[in-house]
């Protein structure tokens, strides 16, 4: 080809040096074209052939492949290697263009095959995640750092290429830079330490509710990756944890209350003190009609009047002996109530309880566990409850200490 070109370039009249650059910008163009043209050949009979696979197969992962476009990159190592073949043919006798040519050609090869495996690492964590067990374990942060590898062995060859240095050399070299470097990766070697403590001790997985104050965070994971892990609030708002932070400080995961049988209800009343009293002859009789503590008050009673024979004791006043108070009747009508809900779980741990009392009254504590876990429907079992629990307390005649308001300032007579 350059002969014929020599030929046809004879009859003008041009210097030898002239005819002899035009000569060879000329056949670069032409390989130019013609590796050009191969790549659209060959990128559009490769995709075209794929995309058919694609469609036809019932797997996932090869969309996938599509989707990152793997494939597109990789219809470019075939015109690339024409390119490396053609090309020295054609710079014979043009050394220093062809040293060029060739050093560009290899710096055109590392960053296509960069390319090529960036984009089959953002395939192969697109494809894991689409499987059921991502939800336990993300791989995004060995992704992250796959690619931090491949990038920094990139740099390095391509430093290798242009300074004409071998790369063990280089290599060699770096380790006084090894000080330098942990100071700009600080950030990925610590989450690159915490993901691996994170995944080896199940600390958590996408999906897991988990609250930490410090950082705003209260939601659901929705991203692990290497130096940080991403967590939806339930206000929608989106809170940045370092990876680093779920290892070294205290957070609360509530995957245990997810698996478990129940989500806990612990909420207590404060029952004024001054409403607590012995039960009177009067009140037994209107709570024996109370169908849930018919066979309480009736074992209890006669529990109490065989204490009284045994002991020979004559109720005089009401402190003597045993007598049956509101404030218990009421816990064992909680009790009984709480047994008879369809939505509580008996199988753990369920009690109603006095607490320590305060200068705000007797806290009466119900500690049990929903069967409903999902956030609305438990809230709403929650408020139904203590809904009935409010509401029955006049029943015992008790009542539930509150501040006065300005309107019971205003009621009083003065």
């Amino acid at each position: 080809m350059k002969e014929y070109l020599i030929d046809l370039l004879k009859p003008l009249e041009i210097s030898y040096h002239t005819k002899d650059y035009i000569v060879l910008i000329t056949m670069l163009i032409a390989l130019l074209a013609i590796v050009l043209i191969a790549d659209l050949v060959v990128n559009k009979i490769i995709i075209k052939i794929a995309s058919k696979v694609a469609k036809k197969s019932k797997n996932s992962w090869d969309d996938i492949l599509l989707e990152k476009r793997f494939f597109h990159r990789l219809t470019h190592i075939i015109p690339a290697i024409l390119f490396y073949h053609l090309a020295p043919e054609i710079l014979d006798g043009y050394s220093k263009i062809a040293s060029l040519v060739s050093m560009f050609t290899e710096l055109y090869f590392t960053l296509l095959f960069v390319l090529i495996i960036s984009a089959l690492l953002n395939a192969i964590n697109e494809i894991y995640i689409s499987l059921e067990k991502a939800r336990h374990k993300s791989i995004k942060g060995y992704i992250q750092v796959a690619k931090i590898i491949l990038y920094f062995i990139a740099a390095i060859l391509i430093f290798s290429i242009l300074t004409g240095k071998n790369a063990l050399t280089i290599i060699a070299g770096l380790g006084a830079l090894g000080a330098v470097l942990l100071l700009v990766f600080q950030d990925a070697i610590k989450g690159l330490v915490s993901g691996v403590q994170l995944s080896a001790n199940d600390m958590v997985r996408i999906g897991d509710w988990i609250s930490m104050p410090k950082y705003g965070a209260d939601g659901n994971v929705i991203e692990i990756s290497l130096t940080t892990i991403k967590v939806q609030n339930w206000d929608k708002t989106i809170s940045m944890i370092p990876s680093y932070a779920l290892v070294s400080e205290s957070f609360s995961n509530w995957r245990g209350m997810e698996e478990s049988g129940g989500r806990r209800i612990k909420r207590s009343i404060n029952i004024d003190l001054n409403s607590i009293h012995f039960l009177n002859e009067e009140e037994k009789t209107e709570l024996s009609k109370i169908i849930l503590i018919q066979p309480y008050l009736k074992q209890k009673q006669l529990e109490l009047a065989e204490y009284h024979q045994k002991m020979n004791m004559i109720e005089q006043i009401s402190i003597n002996g045993r007598r049956l108070t509101n404030i218990g009747t009421y816990r064992k009508y909680l009790e009984e109530y709480l047994k008879n809900h369809q939505a509580i779980n008996h199988e753990m741990t369920f009690m109603v309880r006095q607490l320590q009392s305060t200068e705000t009254g007797l806290p009466l504590e119900i500690y049990c566990f929903s069967k409903v876990k999902e956030w609305i429907e438990y809230e709403g079992i929650q408020a139904d409850i203590f809904d009935h629990v409010f509401a029955s307390l006049k029943t015992f005649n008790l009542s539930v200490f509150q501040n006065p308001t300005g309107n019971d300032f205003k009621a009083l007579k003065i």
